[in-house]
């Protein structure tokens, strides 16, 4: 009987721990449906649903057919950082904050978004505070998440 409880119990963690992701879904989707390899072309565009995948346990929505056929071709890519997080919020404080879509860096060809709201751009202060060191401390922050 301990073995059977034991196996269900570590069967239960498996499950429960492969699915649990770490992205910051609003709105159902990553970048709160924003097109994440139009951020690459230096753009902020809503993605259709008729254009949309899961990858990862997460979905993702773009505007086009060869978006998404580029997105499939290498994911890792164009995810954003920090599971979509705003980048400033992790590396300052180590705390996970909505995202404004439109508020966005592409640094070291990767993605990171921003909060942009209510007179606060945190992009602007991730700049301003010095950006390369604020992001080694959110890649320090982000592996306590993992």
């Amino acid at each position: 009987m301990k073995k059977i409880i034991l196996l269900f119990t570590l069967l239960l963690t498996t499950v429960f721990y492969s699915q649990k992701k770490d992205y910051n879904l609003k709105k159902g989707y990553i970048a709160e449906g924003y097109d994440v390899v139009s951020y690459f072309e230096n753009k902020a565009e809503e993605g259709k649903k008729e254009f949309t995948t899961t990858y990862d346990g997460a979905k993702f929505k773009f505007v086009s057919k060869e978006h998404l056929e580029t997105f499939k071709k290498n994911p890792k890519k164009y995810i954003p950082q920090y599971g979509g997080w705003c980048a400033y919020a992790i590396g300052a404080s180590n705390k996970k904050y909505d995202i404004n879509p439109k508020t966005f860096e592409i640094r070291d060809k990767k993605l990171y978004l921003f909060y942009n709201s209510w007179g606060t751009n945190t992009l602007s202060k991730w700049e301003k505070e010095g950006a390369e060191q604020l992001k080694e401390k959110a890649d320090q922050n982000w592996a306590t998440y993992k």
